[in-house]
């Protein structure tokens, strides 16, 4: 048989071995076929009978080679699975499981089996489950996985939490409690501060309250003591609880619900610093002088408090700008607010004018009801009581930055570099074009940076500045000190959230072996750590996104089917089209370029010049705002569509697309 021919078989393999080879990462699409991404300019079409043998986020090198004279990818060697571990939906075909990846790209069943002690014949179809992929068709001749963990029930009304929880590998309950806690043995003594009239500004709803303030007005400006919770009085140093909060990293917040960090005993009763009871703390006791400038005078001690009054964010801003008929309980509380306002307010002004203050964007909130639907979507702004906060929190970690740069050299400081340092020379390009008055060597400092981002948030439009952003690299952890380029600060260490965060648990360690004159070194984290809690940070971040993004579609079914205009700003701009936040509710939805203009030709969407062009006129730019009408509210894939509410050309003034020849 001509098949069998060893000599064409022989011909065939030095065909291949003389095809030049291209290592990438693989990127589906939803409508078949993929391409090879080789770099950020270079990728080569990956026709759909290829794709059979991989998965989206695939690392592979690829034979290329010309059919119909278009250069295409074939498959050959899997560099790195881009599915490992994966949440998935149940599917039964012939009474063979199976289950598909939920992941937009990834549609194709795999073949799977359960692990042992799992029931599979238990699962039904539409179960979400957690899957491991255990054969790779380029190296295994098909795919196969493994149900190692039934996540949610197809009908459990809470299954989206749980989904979410399980892809980003986030704990779904609070760690075990303790019949009873003992506050350990210490040798840092505590002031008693039980007189001092301390509060809490938080949610109405907050129960892990974890900073109270207290202030007084000197000749030369306040002094500002910063009450934290302090549950290393009742969590021993590499305990096994510890050793939980240590994986964990931070609480996890979630619309309707959260999984504390620490058990809820301590979270929310033990060390939350509740009105009329007494609680251990680790204080600051700051000075800022009238021009809102946190001096050197600081000082950290150990403390037993009792804060006077638990106060909420909406009352005491009304209060402050004298609405509605909410007083607070005492003259004593009263003038606090009253000096804690000025305070926040020479306080800020310092930061407009020498380092960065935060632009005000409103917070959105889901209401959920019993059952877990949302009924409603609230818009929080940031008011002068979150701004209170806000102000006191960072004047606080500012000064912790500083002072264990001082004294040890090392903590969980919280470090952002500016701008990536490969791309320099493309952010001085861009705003040189601009006519910025910036020298290309000063966009590397603190006080460069600074400077252009006050001047970037003074102009008209925020067109400029929204391109400047692609270029700022991460803010992480690091356990060296250094500047944090995004806050305008020259170290900047967290410590005021310890019942939430690990890292400040560290932090607070460290302050008290510092104090006490014991070896601090024992409690020095590692640069492991701070890798760590960065990626847990982000995971948790992503989180977020994720259930947001699945209640948005839920709670926007209706509008859909309504046709409702909604105002819209520009925050994304790509090659497939528009990427928009809807300023009534949060939610980001996605214009693709079909849908601005089904004559495709005359239109282009630049995400180098973070514009689209129509006839290559700029007619939408990134920062604007623009009317858009909702079409598509897909929960598989959870993603809003949209379309422009006032087309870009009349209908009869469109031209259709020619057909391809």
């Amino acid at each position: 048989m001509l098949q069998d021919n060893p000599l064409l078989a022989q011909l065939k393999q030095q065909l291949r071995e003389s095809m030049p080879t291209k290592e990438g990462t693989v990127k589906a699409t939803a409508k078949g076929f993929g391409f090879l991404e080789v770099s950020e300019k270079e990728s080569i079409f990956i026709p759909p009978p290829y794709m059979k043998k991989v998965l989206h986020g695939d690392r592979i090198t690829a034979l290329v080679r010309t059919e119909n004279e278009k250069e295409v990818a074939e498959p050959e060697t899997l560099v790195e699975q881009g599915l490992t571990r994966f949440v998935a939906r149940v599917k039964w075909f012939r009474d063979r499981l199976n289950i598909v990846p939920d992941h937009p790209l990834i549609k194709d069943a795999i073949k799977a089996r359960t692990i042992k002690g799992l029931d599979e014949k238990g699962l039904k179809e539409g179960d979400w489950v957690l899957g491991e992929l255990k054969r790779h068709a380029l190296k295994d001749n098909g795919f196969f996985a493994e149900v190692v963990e039934l996540i949610a029930g197809v009908d459990d009304p809470i299954a989206p939490w749980w989904v979410v929880l399980a892809r980003n590998k986030l704990a779904n309950q609070a760690p075990r409690d303790q019949d009873e806690w003992q506050t350990l043995e210490e040798s840092l003594p505590r002031r008693d501060l039980t007189e001092v009239p301390f509060f809490t500004i938080d949610s109405e709803s907050t129960q892990d309250m974890d900073d109270a303030l207290s202030v007084k007005k000197l000749d030369n400006g306040w002094e500002l003591t910063v009450a934290i919770a302090d549950p290393t009085a009742y969590v021993p140093h590499d305990s096994d609880l510890d050793k939980v909060a240590a994986e964990r990293a931070f609480t996890v917040y979630l619309p309707g619900r959260n999984i504390p960090m620490l058990p809820r005993t301590l979270a929310d009763e033990l060390c939350s610093l509740k009105a009329g009871e007494e609680r251990p703390a680790l204080c600051a006791r700051l000075l800022i002088d009238f021009d809102g400038k946190v001096t050197d005078q600081v000082e950290f001690f150990a403390a037993r408090i009792r804060s006077q009054a638990k106060l909420a964010y909406d009352k005491v801003s009304d209060w402050v700008e004298q609405k509605g008929d909410w007083q607070p309980e005492s003259e004593v509380i009263a003038e606090q607010l009253r000096e804690l306002t000025e305070l926040t307010r020479a306080r800020s002004a310092w930061r407009s004018e020498h380092a960065i203050v935060f632009k005000d964007r409103p917070d959105y909130r889901f209401e959920l009801d019993d059952a877990s639907n949302v009924v409603a979507i609230h818009v929080d702004h940031r008011r002068i009581a979150n701004q209170m906060v806000e102000e006191a929190m960072i004047a606080a970690n500012l000064a912790c930055g500083n002072w264990l740069a001082e004294h040890a050299g090392t903590g969980v400081f919280n470090v952002h570099a500016g701008f990536d340092a490969e791309k320099l020379a493309q952010v001085a390009e861009l705003l040189q074009a601009h006519e910025a008055p910036f020298e290309p060597e000063s966009l590397a400092s603190l006080e460069g940076f600074c400077a252009l981002r006050r001047w970037l948030d003074a102009r008209d439009t925020s067109y400029l500045d929204n391109r400047v952003r692609r270029y700022q690299s991460f803010a992480a952890m690091s356990v060296t000190p250094a500047e944090h380029y995004g806050l305008g600060l020259a170290a900047y260490a967290t410590w005021t959230s310890p019942i939430r965060k690990y890292g400040d648990i560290i932090n607070h360690r460290l302050i008290k072996a510092i104090l006490a004159e014991q070896e601090h070194e024992a409690h020095a984290p590692s640069a492991e750590l701070a890798q760590h809690l960065s990626e847990q940070r982000r995971m948790h971040r992503r989180a977020e996104r994720d259930i947001a993004d699945w209640l948005y579609v839920r709670y926007l079914q209706p509008a859909v089917a309504e046709g409702k205009v909604f105002d819209a700003e520009i925050i994304d701009i790509g090659r497939g089209g528009v990427k928009l936040r809807l300023q009534e509710n949060g939610a980001v939805v996605f214009m693709p370029s079909s849908l601005i203009l089904a004559n495709r030709d005359r239109l282009e969407c630049s995400w180098d010049d973070g514009r689209v062009y129509l006839d290559k006129e700029a007619v939408y730019e990134l920062g604007q705002h623009i009317q858009v009408i909702l079409t598509e509210a897909i929960e598989d894939t959870r993603s809003l569509i949209a379309k422009p509410a006032i087309p870009l050309v009349p209908e009869k003034q469109e031209k259709p697309e020619q057909p391809a020849s």
